[in-house]
């Protein structure tokens, strides 16, 4: 039986081509929605680029009928504006301000209750990211879904980058003493370019790490031998494999994601020193982070650019300090400005820039939209690697989630690619109490 989905402003607003996303169902927009889009359209941000695109569509769509009588879609079902069904009278009761939300809820109500006393009439089902809406739907009888269909992954099969592999007592002596192998020697599964594999003996008495070559074919030690990069040295399997990824010259590409204090960006910072510094592979070390208040925005910041994004780049700033070991209020600053080779930069002022030849850092990348994080990406010139990182699980966006949001999007997208690597941290380093807060809270 087809459906009739009522969708809530959020939806259009995460993902404006959410409305070829209900197959051959009817999908209708309260009239109120087009109202919420239309103050959202002006911001310069994501949500107000989804809003103009939303605009634009539903424009474009006009060409096909008069919107508010049903128009066909592309795939097979309908769209509809919503100017009747508007009466609050079976709300009145309930919900006594007449809110955006509340109004939305009215429309679905009243759609809900004409097609009841059809002989043939559809479900109505509301279609919200706002929970407390689907709360309200479902106290009132209406049927209240999440928009799912912008998620990258379902809930269990988000990529870690490795996988434990038990193998024979044979196989894993062959394996260090070749230090490589083929994938079809020991197992029939199939593994992603550059994906970690934990080998170990059917005892548990022994274990090697492997790595899978750009090919996917076969297995190779890992190829880093730094003791240490700039101090820091790997203080657990995972960690070892974030290093071999930020210091392999052919992967252009690497997804690190991880709890607070698994050493991310530490780890990152370490090893883009190290190589442009150091061994001068890259011209410049670029690191930025997406200016997202967690709690209450401060409001305006006084004095120049620098000192605007200080507070933001604070955390960048911290790790910076223990890597050069300084002590005094200042040195840091005297240092930075002495290598001229290191910028800290906000996200926001990345639009329309090439950047070739540097070591790029993304920090907090979990609080930015798909395109967002294309627009990132396009930007990274030749002879460049990008170091994409955050946590999933903390996102300060209104619209994204721990399966929507850019970093998994990328990670998803390019686990199959033999240009790029990923490795989720799994163990806090930071100190007992911040793993134990990680972990508790």
């Amino acid at each position: 039986m087809n459906k009739i989905y009522v969708l809530d402003t959020n939806v259009l607003l995460q993902d404006p081509f959410s409305i070829f996303s209900f197959e051959d169902n009817e999908v209708v927009i309260p009239a109120v929605v087009l109202e919420e889009v239309d103050s959202k359209k002006r911001y310069m941000d994501e949500i107000g680029r989804n809003a103009r695109q939303v605009s634009k569509l539903i424009d474009r769509l006009r060409e096909n009928g008069k919107l508010h009588e049903k128009i066909p879609l592309e795939n097979g079902g309908s769209l509809r504006i919503e100017l009747n069904h508007r009466s609050f009278h079976q709300l009145q009761e309930i919900f006594i301000e007449k809110t955006n939300d509340n109004r939305i809820l009215a429309v679905a109500k009243n759609l809900s209750l004409e097609e009841a006393t059809k002989e043939n009439g559809k479900p109505v089902i509301l279609v919200s990211k706002d929970t407390l809406v689907r709360v309200k739907a479902d106290a009132i009888g209406l049927f209240a879904e999440d928009f799912l269909s912008d998620r990258v992954v379902e809930v269990d099969d988000i990529y870690s980058g490795f996988c434990d592999l038990y193998v024979s007592t044979e196989t894993l002596n062959q394996f260090y003493e070749r230090g490589e192998m083929a994938l079809s020697d020991f197992t029939h599964h199939s593994f992603y370019p550059h994906q970690f594999l934990i080998l170990r003996d059917a005892l548990g008495s022994s274990s090697a790490i492997a790595m899978v070559d750009s090919s996917g074919k076969s297995i190779k030690k890992l190829t880093t031998k730094e003791p240490h990069i700039w101090g820091i040295k790997p203080r657990n399997v995972q960690q070892t494999m974030g290093v071999e990824l930020l210091l392999r010259n052919d992967i252009n590409l690497v997804t690190m994601v991880g709890k607070a204090g698994t050493g991310k960006t530490l780890l990152a910072l370490a090893a883009g020193l190290l190589q442009t510094e150091d061994y001068g592979l890259y011209k410049k070390l670029l690191v930025a982070r997406p200016i997202v208040p967690v709690g209450k925005d401060i409001g305006f910041l006084p004095g120049e650019k620098q000192e605007k994004l200080r507070p933001w780049m604070q955390p960048i700033f911290d790790n910076l300090e223990y890597l050069f070991n300084t002590k005094k209020p200042g040195e840091l600053d005297a240092i930075l400005a002495g290598m001229g080779s290191i910028e800290v930069e906000a996200l926001t002022y990345i639009r329309g820039r090439s950047i070739p030849e540097q070591f790029i850092i993304i920090d907090e990348a979990q609080n930015l939209t798909k395109h967002e994080v294309k627009t990132i990406l396009t930007r990274v010139g030749d002879k460049s690697k990008i170091v994409l990182m955050g946590d999933p699980q903390q996102i300060d966006h209104p619209y994204l989630d721990e399966y929507n949001n850019g970093l998994t999007y990328v990670v998803e997208k390019f686990k199959d690619q033999s240009i790029a690597g990923h490795v989720k941290l799994v163990k806090g380093e930071r100190s007992s109490l911040a793993k134990l807060a990680a972990d508790l809270l």
